[in-house]
């Protein structure tokens, strides 16, 4: 945390101008990882970063209150390599939003994006997430009182609907108004609808139907506004087909199961003549990573080890790579030499195959 900050620090004293050079270089929104609780912590977006440099990345849902009356530098420090970087948050109350919004940029993120997408009951209990969908005008409120209090862009990711509604126009009427009403210009769309009743997260993201068709018509009606879509996104075709169509898509489950699917992003959506990262240098600088974080005692080797198993998904030897860095009673040593010593096996594996990695 203190090395973030005191890069904050000088490129602030070397002037406003450099600070807002920095802005205007961000690469635009064409691709990002969504927040995924308990999933897109610090520690993964620093090895999504090192795959992709131009892909958004976001933090998981943070709960405002959890930043304004908690440990704030646990909560929201994070590499400065990780950038372009956005929090997102949670919450219904609008001085509360925009104090948590305020600490936030404090920590230089390049966005802060509100939640109304998430059907969790825990999250309905604090009458935020995806059940803000029914009370657009204190959305509206919330938006507002978080971009007075900040000057990046405060940002919204929300449903095409709630429980069984099939009808466009609850969704171009919500959107539409808090264009009416909000700065707000940059919309984040979950292309399924979340249905408060009846099924778990997990089948919120999987039983309620896509429609993408629906995501496009927003688009369409306001051209205006920048369009991200997301929901069910696999591969790169399937990128390819919706960017005809809307500003930007937001890859999720996809990117954190096979995170070496953006390994190709840089190059193919923002062309970019960077070579492809290589996985030896991959893994070489993960080795690094958590070698440095391993210093402090209160980080494990499980905490970063989680986030890699699935970088050699489709290789000879994957499967000892996951297990080898599943494995409790090896990951126990908190020696990051695991890393370097799962690596020769995936090596091993396709030498024994006769296979080039």
């Amino acid at each position: 945390m203190q090395e973030h900050k005191q890069l904050i620090a000088a490129e602030y004293s070397a002037g406003s101008d450099a600070h807002q050079l920095r802005q205007n270089a961000k690469p635009k929104r064409t691709l990002s990882v969504a927040p995924m609780l308990d999933w897109t912590d610090r520690h993964y977006r620093y090895m999504a970063r090192l795959i992709s440099k131009n892909t958004w990345l976001y933090t998981e849902m943070i709960n405002a209150n959890a930043i304004i009356h908690g440990n704030s530098d646990r909560l929201l420090a994070y590499h400065p390599q990780e950038q372009p970087v956005a929090l997102q948050l949670g919450g219904s109350e609008p001085a509360i939003l925009a104090q948590a919004a305020k600490i936030a940029a404090g920590y230089d993120y390049d966005e802060i994006n509100l939640n109304c997408g998430c059907p969790s009951p825990r999250v309905q209990q604090g009458a935020f997430g995806a059940c803000l969908m029914r009370e657009v005008e204190l959305v509206a409120r919330c938006l507002n009182a978080m971009q007075e209090a900040v000057n990046i862009p405060v940002t919204i990711k929300h449903r095409i609907g709630l429980d069984k509604e099939t009808a466009y126009q609850p969704l171009a009427d919500f959107v539409g108004t808090l264009r009416e009403k909000t700065p707000c210009r940059i919309f984040v769309v979950h292309a399924r609808n979340a249905w408060l009743d009846g099924l778990s997260p997990k089948d919120n993201r999987d039983i309620p139907p896509l429609r993408y068709d629906y995501v496009y018509r927003l688009k369409q009606e306001f051209p205006d506004l920048e369009i991200i879509l997301n929901g069910g996104v696999t591969d790169n075709a399937q990128i390819h087909r919706h960017l005809q169509h809307v500003d930007g898509v937001m890859v999720g489950r996809e990117a954190y199961h096979n995170p070496m699917l953006m390994r190709s992003w840089d190059a193919e959506f923002y062309t970019s003549h960077q070579p492809a990262v290589e996985y030896e240098d991959l893994v070489n600088q993960l080795l690094d990573y958590a070698c440095r974080q391993l210093a402090n005692p209160d980080i494990s080797l499980r905490h970063m080890a989680r986030h890699y198993l699935g970088l050699m998904h489709g290789l000879p030897g994957a499967r000892q790579w996951r297990r080898m860095l599943s494995d409790a009673s090896l990951l126990k040593n908190n020696d990051a030499s695991l890393i370097a010593e799962a690596w020769q096996a995936v090596k091993d594996g396709a030498a024994s195959q006769s296979e080039l990695i």
